[in-house]
């Protein structure tokens, strides 16, 4: 069987922590971040901290982390380039890439550099947040990695390879043998769950709350599946684990488009919204909720920039 023996992380943030912490309890794979420069320096001197705890995993450039059986790739969205270039370099003919990403592209744009037959296809669910460095989340909580193929509904062999490296960690990790329709899934999840709140700048229990913060839900969820459909996309309803993870979110959650605010930080919304549109625009399905979300979030993104400040 094929075994996965050297695994490398691309981004070290709220998704890419969880692997970190998991990974580093299994000694017997060989476990690097994968940085270059000041940010190498800067994780090889102050390392991580998640979960209350201080890490510090090995850190090596693409070229010392070359021929590694498994990349994974936990970067924000602005950053996908970067670390496909990253990717490529790092890749030989046995690697696995797995993109972590949300959205609906991350993969192709890793593939376009690093060679599309090296990708499964993944998505991620799990609830974490900042804490000035500090990275948190709850493992009991976590659904975790599901992950499958593009284009076979059959366990391959590098499936299997991914399940065993996880086995017997606090890792997570569920084979989806409808891919396309998983992350679909998420994509739809993500701007039908994450934007309004974040409009509204309040947690997940306003969905629950009040009918207008549901209303805002449900009509980005149905133009989201109408593209779908539009493109011949099949979205399954949700259930199982997926289904049960949205059944823990606390009513104080805020997700990562009201944190990114919260901070001041650029959003993920072109991810989103702006790849919604686009393949809107392309199959003639109208989007006016969405879209209207889309430059309220651009506008709160300038509000924060300062460009709005003119003064008394």
């Amino acid at each position: 069987m094929r075994m996965i023996e050297n695994v490398v992380l691309i981004g070290a943030g709220a998704v890419g922590a969880y692997f970190v912490q998991g990974l580093m309890k299994k000694p017997e794979i060989g476990f690097a971040l994968a940085a270059e420069g000041d940010r190498k320096k800067r994780l090889e001197t102050t390392g991580l901290r998640i979960n209350h705890a201080s890490l510090f995993p090995a850190v090596k450039t693409p070229a010392e982390a070359r021929g590694a059986d498994l990349i994974l790739i936990a970067v924000k969205y602005d950053a996908i380039h970067e670390a496909a270039r990253m990717a490529a370099e790092i890749a030989t003919k046995q690697t696995i890439i797995l993109s972590l990403l949300n959205g609906i592209d991350s993969e192709e744009i890793v593939g376009a550099a690093a060679g599309a037959e090296h990708m499964l296809y993944s998505i991620m669910r799990i609830q974490s947040w900042r804490e000035g460095r500090e990275i948190l989340f709850d493992p009991a909580a976590t659904a975790g990695l599901f992950f499958g193929e593009k284009d076979t509904r059959e366990k391959t062999e590098r499936v299997r390879a991914v399940e065993e490296l996880f086995a017997g960690t606090e890792i997570r990790c569920t084979f989806v043998p409808d891919m396309q329709g998983e992350i679909w899934n998420k994509f739809a999840s993500n701007i039908s769950r994450n934007l309004p709140q974040a409009m509204l700048g309040v947690g997940y229990g306003a969905y629950e709350d009040s009918v207008h913060a549901a209303y805002l839900r449900d009509t980005m969820d149905a133009e989201v599946k109408a593209v779908a459909e539009a493109k011949g996309i099949h979205i399954p309803p949700m259930a199982g684990k997926a289904a049960a993870a949205w059944q823990t979110v606390d009513k104080s959650a805020r997700f990562s488009t009201l944190q990114d605010l919260d901070a001041h930080r650029h959003t993920e919304v072109e991810m989103f919204l702006g790849e919604l549109m686009r393949m809107a625009h392309e199959v003639h399905v109208p989007v006016p909720c969405c879209a209207f979300a889309y430059h309220f979030i651009k506008a709160l993104e300038e509000k924060n920039d300062g460009r709005f400040d003119y003064g008394s």
